[in-house]
């Protein structure tokens, strides 16, 4: 059995004395696991670094088998973000959420491909792209959702059907709720901010930490919490850091 084709790199972990387990997002064979030997090595260590793009190939004698991995860096992303610390936490935590939230060996191409430009994003100009990311990478994480099956529905208020002026999720459903509409279930609903709505809002310091609550609470929920896991460090310590930024008015300015 073998296949080749671009792969995003999830996570590495050393394995034996100097080989790797790695895992991938692939468009058709969505998150594939693979040994690559070497993959610790000094020579390699930078290819299999979460967030980069590769062309893989995976071979086994069985499909089921784990298999070897091999591959040439197509982008770099990890290590265009060194001096980015928010950018670098943006991509860390995106591919520890796809590692553990993707069923393995399923397809997901629309996930892969916004993962893949999410990362072209903010690789491509950390420091201004880590304001404009933050909005991308929630709404990354809101599709991912839907596409397993637990999406918010935000098209219209659950209470009064009207769809504008929604502002508020409910914590059980996911439905999106206007102010109106929200009475006295005010403080037990969660923010939505307009930049899930409104796909060229950037959102501003509060509208990147009310996000991270939201999608934080279904992913904890059901992505993760369906298969008795916590939601990943990577993801915990994106929110520490936003919750540590000072607020601006607009995010937009840095």
């Amino acid at each position: 059995m073998e296949w080749e084709a671009p792969a995003l790199v999830l996570s590495a972990a050393p394995y034996g004395e100097s080989s790797a387990i790695i895992h991938l997002l692939t468009e058709e064979h969505g998150v594939f696991h693979g040994l690559a030997r070497g993959g610790t090595a000094r020579a390699n260590r930078a290819l299999w670094q979460p967030g980069n793009l590769v062309s893989a190939v995976w071979r086994g004698r069985l499909a089921d088998q784990l298999g070897a991995l091999s591959a040439e860096l197509v982008h770099g992303s990890a290590a265009r973000l060194l001096s980015a610390p928010l950018a670098l936490a943006m991509l860390a935590s995106a591919c520890a959420v796809a590692d553990g939230s993707l069923p393995e060996r399923e397809p997901c191409p629309r996930i892969f491909h916004l993962l893949t430009q999410f990362l072209s994003l903010i690789s491509l100009d950390p420091e201004m792209a880590s304001w404009g990311g933050m909005a991308a990478l929630l709404r990354w994480e809101a599709s991912l959702l839907t596409d397993l099956g637990y999406g918010m529905d935000l098209s219209a208020c659950a209470v009064t059907g009207q769809a504008d002026g929604l502002v508020w999720v409910s914590p059980r459903t996911g439905r999106a709720v206007c102010d109106s509409g929200a009475g006295a279930w005010k403080a037990r609903l969660l923010r939505l901010p307009l930049l899930f709505l409104d796909p060229s809002d950037p959102g501003t310091v509060r509208d990147w930490r009310d996000g991270l609550r939201l999608t934080g609470h279904f992913l904890a929920r059901d992505a993760f919490g369906q298969h008795h896991r916590g939601l990943p460090p990577a993801r915990l310590r994106l929110v520490d850091l936003v919750d540590a930024l000072p607020d601006e008015d607009t995010a937009g300015g840095g």
